[in-house]
């Protein structure tokens, strides 16, 4: 038994130690130079900045477009999980996913300056237009250029796990639900909707995490005329140096990022308590 334990010791230990280097200190760091001045004096002036008008915009306008972005995502991804549910040819639902998952292999910067490409004034979609001869459209530098990016980057993380949740529901009760009279509609409201709440939270909380805290798709896709709470802190660190606000404002995005966590173990227990129950 002794042994056990020292082995699993052995083997936890390099995660132990990449834990305390890249997340407990980088956490502590945030919390000091949030919490004191310059002199390293205890202060609370760091955060009644953080929380001034200019700021609570930034972080409310970061908001919005992370719930737009996760919502559009959702609505993307579900129907495309069911269909590649009912997918037979293990090939093809392959392909389909590889296409959908190929964002993930690419650099993301990359990707969104393929994009900034896209949209931009001279871009493709406007010489499309032109050649149609119809009128111009203006997307780049705007708030749905950024929720473009947001959806093309991180669709993948609502797919996979939609996929995998959809993938787990026993064919039979649905079968046993046909059976039984339930229409399409029925059933999926009913049966396959609730089983795949687990999923469904999931892939809302991997995307809507990384929308809301995004710097280089609203920096590239969004300019200098739209400033989400990211890019205010990345611009604190390395423009302004000003380290104290900038861990201060990281503090307070990180409550929102614990809310969201929270609500997503609640939601996930209360899934499985009906699941359970049905």
């Amino acid at each position: 038994m002794h042994d056990s334990k020292s082995v699993a010791r052995l083997f936890a230990a390099p995660f132990t130690v990449w834990a305390v280097l890249f997340i407990v200190l980088p956490l502590f760091f945030v919390l000091y130079h949030g919490l004191t001045d310059g002199e390293g004096a205890f202060t609370l002036a760091n955060l009644w900045e953080a929380v001034q008008m200019e700021y609570l915009r930034a972080l409310g306008l970061s908001v919005e477009l992370a719930l737009v972005s996760t919502v559009i995502c959702l609505v993307l991804a579900y129907p495309l999980c069911m269909i590649l549910q009912e997918i037979k040819r293990g090939r093809m639902v392959l392909i389909f996913l590889l296409l959908f998952l190929l964002p993930l292999w690419m650099n993301s910067l990359l990707t969104t300056m393929a994009w900034q490409t896209i949209l931009e004034k001279n871009g493709i979609i406007n010489m499309v237009l032109h050649a149609l001869a119809l009128p111009e459209v203006t997307l780049i530098n705007t708030p749905l250029a950024i929720v473009i990016g947001m959806v093309y980057n991180f669709l993948p993380y609502m797919v996979l796990p939609l996929y995998v949740s959809l993938s787990h529901i026993d064919k039979s009760i649905i079968e046993a639900a046909h059976d039984l009279g339930a229409g399409r509609w029925q059933t999926f409201r009913r049966i396959v909707f609730p089983l795949s709440l687990p999923g469904v939270i999931s892939g809302c909380t991997m995307v809507f995490i990384p929308a809301l805290t995004t710097f280089v798709i609203s920096a590239l896709l969004g300019g200098n005329k739209i400033l989400l709470i990211g890019n205010i802190i990345e611009q604190e660190f390395t423009a302004a140096y000003d380290w104290q606000l900038g861990s201060a404002l990281s503090m307070i995005l990180m409550v929102f990022i614990i809310l969201n966590i929270v609500v997503e173990a609640f939601s996930e227990r209360n899934a499985k308590e009906q699941e359970v129950d049905s």
